[in-house]
């Protein structure tokens, strides 16, 4: 599908009475995985499928009824399944969390629930929770209201990698070598959200394994490589990617147990290359990103939205 053909075939006529949902983001509708998982599930489920965005739907509480309604004031049915994808940087609980919220309230079966893609959102509760199941992360320091200028004062590992708890796509992250630079540098951080200190595992590099999981399955793996020898391995930083399915089967069923951890249908785990030649997990992301050459990422979707939708009939 292309973009041109988006908004003709999400016309408001064939999206009232959908019983499976492809919910974004504002913005991300031109998105092409967007495109891709349109055409797939509109396939798969003819007639009973519809993209809608968050800023199109309104929540409402009438005679004692959770309701749900168009910009129109139309009424809607919630759907029987709902795979949301929601910027993670930007998801609130205000916000994205009380629609999904709402819709589990309504009977909606989310792909990926609530709590897992709240915890997507945040790097450091996704690290308690991988933590308290007994999977290897790095060691790391965070704080709540603490001034960045005390968190190092009280000692943090160096050298540092130096992460938001809100950040995407390789932004706001820096390897710190030593203490006097976190120092040098600190007042220039933005402080909308709170910093990880995090454990540097120097094996790996600008370098990492990422594992795309869905329903309980690695489904893509990939070597990312940075560029021009840099720490992070983001292909949005012009990092270079390699398929490699099979070729880490460890790494991969790490990155099964961690989507596991999280509650997460479908996930990209990021994993570092350990010297022993293990893996430790970077962070886990909700709304994962791939590219065209990953083929078996969107049929898995769709044969795991497909799955739910036929559970509840």
């Amino acid at each position: 599908m292309t973009v041109s053909d988006a908004p003709a075939r999400r016309g408001l006529g064939s999206r009232t009475g959908a019983q499976c949902w492809l919910l974004t983001g504002p913005g991300l509708l031109e998105n092409g995985i967007v495109g891709d998982l349109t055409a797939a599930l509109e396939d798969a489920l003819p007639g009973r499928f519809a993209v809608w965005r968050t800023d199109e739907l309104l929540l409402g509480i009438e005679g004692g009824r959770l309701t749900l309604r168009d910009l129109g004031g139309c009424l809607l049915e919630a759907p029987g399944v709902v795979y949301a994808r929601l910027r993670s940087p930007d998801v609130s609980t205000d916000r994205e969390g009380t629609l999904l919220r709402h819709l589990v309230a309504m009977g909606t079966v989310l792909l990926n629930p609530l709590e897992a893609v709240l915890a997507g959102a945040n790097k450091f509760w996704q690290l308690q929770q991988l933590a308290l199941a007994g999977l290897p992360v790095p060691d790391t320091r965070s704080y709540a209201h603490a001034g960045l200028e005390d968190v190092i004062a009280a000692g943090v590992s160096v050298p540092s990698v130096v992460k938001s708890v809100r950040g995407q796509r390789g932004g706001q992250v820096f390897l710190a070598p030593d203490t006097q630079m976190l120092l040098e540098v600190h007042g220039s951080l933005k402080e909308e959200s709170p910093y990880l200190f995090q454990q540097y595992v120097s094996h790996s590099h600008g370098r990492d394994l990422r594992v795309v999981v869905v329903d309980g399955r690695a489904v893509a793996a990939q070597v990312r490589s940075a560029a021009d020898g840099g720490m992070r391995s983001n292909l949005a930083l012009g990092a270079t990617a390699v398929l490699c399915p099979g070729l880490h089967p460890e790494g991969e069923a790490l990155a099964v147990r961690a989507a596991q951890a999280l509650g997460l249908a479908v996930a990209g785990v990021d994993l570092l290359f350990e010297a022993d030649g293990g893996f430790t997990i970077c962070e886990v992301n909700a709304n994962v990103g791939w590219r065209e050459h990953m083929s078996e990422v969107t049929p898995a979707i769709v044969a795991a939205c497909v799955a739910r939708l036929t559970a509840r009939v």
